[in-house]
């Protein structure tokens, strides 16, 4: 059995006699987040599971401007705790559809409402660079997750992905390079040196 069925398995599990398990999927920005949350909710049955995206809670790069924070996108502070945490509880409570936003990388803008989460959708995948940061205030979420995942890729690994994303977005390597050096890999070394143990690592 590969890890990753082996999860979803365990994940299937513990969902045996409550209505709805939080699984958290963490990691360092590209270690793969996105993919190995879709993959693991294709491995549930069918209409069972849902993908939510810390993402969505992007705030605005009109607001970060505001906030004099537009250079460290992407860092906790530039993300809408409150409202994520809101979020999750209101799917904890799995009583109804739960409306939640997406951040559009094509735009590099977060649409509020632009996904639905269905009542009895019982398995709830949730992925972000800072679910188990050892941080206030991001450690109030560790309550709400049946299960953590954290994604050990190499430094130099996630590096390279960031380096291939700006290639891959048409923006131009130079500008990448900057922003990586100033701005992602600080991300990438404060999710490494500060997150909480996970119960499972991939």
């Amino acid at each position: 059995m590969s890890e990753l069925s082996h999860l979803a398995a365990t994940i299937f599990r513990r969902g045996a006699h409550t209505n709805r398990v939080i699984v958290a999927v963490a990691g360092p920005p590209a270690a793969g987040k996105s993919t190995i949350a879709a993959e693991v909710a294709a491995l549930l049955p069918e209409g069972s599971a849902a993908v939510v995206s810390m993402d969505g809670f992007h705030y605005d790069d009109g607001v970060l401007e505001q906030i004099g924070l537009r250079h460290r996108k992407g860092a906790p502070e530039t993300f809408d705790f409150g409202g994520y945490e809101s979020l999750l509880h209101r799917l904890k409570a799995a009583d109804a559809d739960v409306a939640a936003p997406v951040f559009d990388r094509s735009i590099e803008i977060s649409r509020g409402s632009a996904s639905i989460v269905p009542r009895d959708a019982k398995f709830i995948i949730t992925e972000g660079n800072y679910l188990l940061l050892n941080e206030d205030p991001w450690t109030r979420l560790a309550p709400l997750f049946e299960i953590t995942v954290f994604l050990d890729v190499p430094r130099e690994e996630v590096e390279r992905r960031l380096v291939q994303r700006w290639i891959d977005s048409g923006r131009g390597t130079d500008a990448g390079r900057a922003w990586i050096d100033s701005n992602d890999m600080p991300n990438v070394d404060r999710v490494l040196a500060n997150s909480r143990k996970a119960d499972v690592v991939l």
